[in-house]
């Protein structure tokens, strides 16, 4: 594959990333569960790797599709992807169409295949597809497509919306088409092509209330059609892909504890996943909806997916690598970090490209009348400057408000929650950014390390240090502050961790403050939850205490053990 087809799908990936919110946001159907963009960003995280072996990026398209958009989209790109010139695309479009109809159980027109089927069609035979011509001319087709979806099915014209899985297919190639054929800055905003299909009907419920949502792949040594059948009979919305004698599947059930059970039979299990469909349609349902302001954030501060979803919080990715595996931060769980940290796997993290982080702006500013970006500080990463040169170029008319907070972890997922809740009370943006402002004034947060040989691991400290550091059962205390992580104290154990704990917020918050704590947590969530936050509640009666995993880039480079506190008082003049 040839240097500039290579990249056209790292920009189709990294444009999937950055509209994922919106994704989720008209994902009702085949359930309305609100995570189609999550699913397609894990799916197609695999397309990225320029300088891997095409077969390798085949087979991680299988391990790590998650949900029916993404398992049916990861079997067309195991096709599609093999293409060695713009002159293959053509024919690999119609075997990648094919192959994602027959592993669908119950195929139905009016979704991504519907796409697939359109891109197959459109893509001429003999043609360069790297003219802006042609380019338009296949992106016209597309759009087209995504539009009929929302007449095709009853669903989708209940809820008024466009499928989401087929409009994540046109994001993809858009960037890719254009990338192709070298046009830059022609992408006009998805919210201006489909802008009477992106909300959803105040009208529409989900019947749908409980079951679990499973992908799992599977060596099945044992396979047979038999018990194939058995397994996937009477679920919905079964996706089969089979590669040799793995076989990668997807299904709706009731039963997921079943489900294992005959998968068991069935052969060797390489990998399972599941969601709980009844949580994430309740999430989906209590979502807020049609909100013209924004609050952006980092995904480096402690603000889980979660969280964004109640609040309307957008969150810019930032990149989390465990041995093979690379996500999202948060789209991983605590104990897929720290457990193979404490086994000696490496892990890293990164940054999204500037591309990826430019696409985010794009998106945010396309969704709202205006968008306050509360950055990591700038002395972490280049965010602030990357975001800051975008805005001289695009934001002409000012709506794009960007703060240095001189954070990370636990004191930027407070200054974000707050001024999400804020500017959800007063609607303004401009009181917003000086409460926002205020808060950067007067919020703190300490970490509580257990070891210092991850720090060392990861650069940040020498191994002669942390060894020493180590063998004398020093722990020590850490504040990120504007001009970096700042060490405030060393302590021996547990026990002084949480004196010290005490003391800083003694020195600044009064019995009856009602503060807003965030208590963080690595892979000791009961202690912190059973003993530290039941202190604190104590001391603090009347102050908001909440619990969430510490952000897992911190976590990658602080380690297990670790745990910290952040704080912001009661900003009384803001009330």
């Amino acid at each position: 594959m040839d240097k500039q087809l290579k990249n056209s799908f790292l920009v189709g990936a990294e444009r999937v990333a950055a509209w994922a919110d919106l994704l989720d946001a008209i994902n009702v159907f085949p359930v309305a569960d609100g995570d189609t963009g999550r699913n397609l960003s894990i799916s197609l995280y695999p397309l990225r790797a320029a300088d891997a072996d095409r077969k390798k990026v085949v087979e991680q398209l299988l391990f790590s599709a998650r949900g029916n958009s993404g398992n049916i989209a990861s079997r067309f790109f195991a096709s599609f992807y093999m293409a060695d010139s713009l002159a293959d695309l053509a024919g690999k479009a119609k075997e990648g169409r094919q192959g994602a109809w027959r592993a669908v159980s119950d195929p139905c027109a009016g979704t991504m295949l519907s796409l697939f089927d359109a891109l197959a069609e459109a893509l001429p035979a003999e043609k360069t597809v790297a003219d802006k011509a042609e380019v338009e001319k296949i992106l016209k087709r597309l759009e087209k497509a995504v539009h009929e979806t929302r007449e095709t099915l009853p669903k989708l014209k209940e809820a008024q919306v466009v499928d989401a899985g087929a409009l994540g297919m046109y994001i993809f190639f858009e960037g890719f088409f254009c990338a192709l054929a070298g046009i830059e800055d022609a992408n006009r905003p998805v919210t201006e092509i489909f802008k009477d299909s992106l909300l959803i009907s105040s009208s529409f419920r989900e019947e749908m209330e409980h079951g679990y949502c499973v992908d799992f792949v599977v060596e099945a040594k044992d396979y047979s059609p038999e018990k194939l059948a058995e397994i996937t009979r009477g679920q919905d919305n079964a996706v089969i892909i089979p590669e040799g004698n793995i076989y990668k599947i997807h299904l709706h059930t009731e039963d997921a504890e079943k489900i294992k059970g005959q998968v068991k039979q069935l052969g060797s299990m390489l990998h399972w996943e599941e969601d709980n469909l009844s949580y994430q349609i309740k999430e989906f349902m209590n979502a807020q909806a049609g909100q013209r302001m924004n609050v952006m954030t980092d995904a480096a501060g402690s603000v889980t997916r979660a969280d964004a979803k109640k609040y309307g919080i957008t969150l810019l990715n930032s990149y989390l690598t465990v041995g093979d595996k690379c996500m999202p931060e948060t789209y991983y769980q605590p104990e897929e970090l720290y457990s193979p940290m404490r086994q000696g796997i490496k892990v890293s993290t990164s940054q999204a490209s500037v591309y990826e982080r430019h696409q985010f702006y794009q998106a945010a500013l396309a969704r709202f009348e205006k968008v306050l970006y509360l950055c990591v500080g700038s002395v972490f990463t280049g965010n602030y400057q990357v975001a800051m040169e975008w805005k001289k170029e695009h934001d002409k008319k000012n709506r794009f408000l960007i703060i240095d907070s001189g954070a990370a972890s636990g004191r930027l997922g407070v200054m974000a929650l707050a001024a999400a809740r804020y500017l959800a009370l007063t609607n303004d943006m401009e009181k917003t950014y000086a409460f926002a402002l205020e808060a950067i004034s007067k919020c703190e947060e300490y970490v509580f390390l257990d070891k210092l040989q991850y720090l060392a691991a990861g650069g940040r400290l020498s191994k002669t240090s942390a060894f020493f550091g180590d063998a004398l059962k020093m722990k020590p205390v850490i504040s990120p502050q504007p001009e970096g992580a700042k060490k405030v104290g060393v302590v021996r154990n547990q026990a002084d961790q949480l004196k010290m704990a005490q003391e800083k917020l003694a020195a600044s918050l009064q019995k009856d403050s009602r503060a807003f704590i965030m208590l963080e947590y690595s892979d000791n969530f009961d202690w912190v939850n059973k003993t530290v936050k039941k202190l604190i509640e104590q001391q603090y009666p009347q102050a908001e205490i909440i619990l969430q995993p510490l952000s897992l880039t911190s976590g990658a480079h602080m380690g297990p053990g670790t745990w910290a506190v952040a704080f912001l008082p009661e900003i009384k003049e803001f009330k």
